[in-house]
């Protein structure tokens, strides 16, 4: 068993002649958002990935294991539902209350641009229909955001911070 102990999000600094000779690993969400698994790699090796406890492993992410090979990490195909709005009764913005309602219920949901996606709950399904908008049962990769408080580990935002100098004389109080 080789053991993985470092994941660099997305492979950033890599060269993409290392990638290219990188193994591989398809794993689903399920296994990506533990920091302690065991997987099989493209090459047949047993890994133990023992990672930071709360990391998350994204799609695109790269393994390193202990002899200073690379593993790159494809978000496997898993049984998702697929939301989109309907053009017949709705409008996109379907989509941002949907959103808000699942939010709420601190449901794991992937946010594109012209759809959602969370995993298979029926009573949810229900919910969201009645809210006229159209859902599917799919086979797709799953990479839901993250909490708004996710601590530890990478956590695949974009790595600059949002602060800003309020201290402006065009602030008028």
């Amino acid at each position: 068993m080789f053991q993985v102990s470092k994941c660099i999000p997305q492979g950033q600094g890599l060269a993409a002649v290392l990638l290219k000779r990188a193994a591989t690993v398809e794993l689903d969400w399920d296994v990506r958002q533990k920091s302690r698994f065991d997987a099989m790699d493209s090459q047949g090796r047993t890994l133990g990935v023992f990672l930071p406890r709360g990391t998350a492993v994204r799609g695109g992410d790269v393994l390193v294991a202990e002899d200073g090979s690379l593993i790159q990490v494809i978000a496997a195909p898993q049984a998702v539902l697929k939301i989109t709005h309907c053009n017949a009764h709705g409008t996109p913005f379907d989509l941002i209350r949907a959103a808000y309602h699942l939010g709420n219920r601190h449901v794991p949901i992937e946010l594109k641009p012209d759809h959602l996606k969370i995993e298979p709950d029926h009573v949810l399904a229900d919910m969201l229909r009645a809210m006229h908008l159209i859902v599917n049962a799919v086979d797709e990769a799953f990479e839901p955001e993250n909490g708004a408080y996710a601590t530890g580990g990478h956590t695949g935002g974009h790595g600059h911070s949002h602060a800003h100098d309020h201290d402006h004389d065009n602030h008028h109080h």
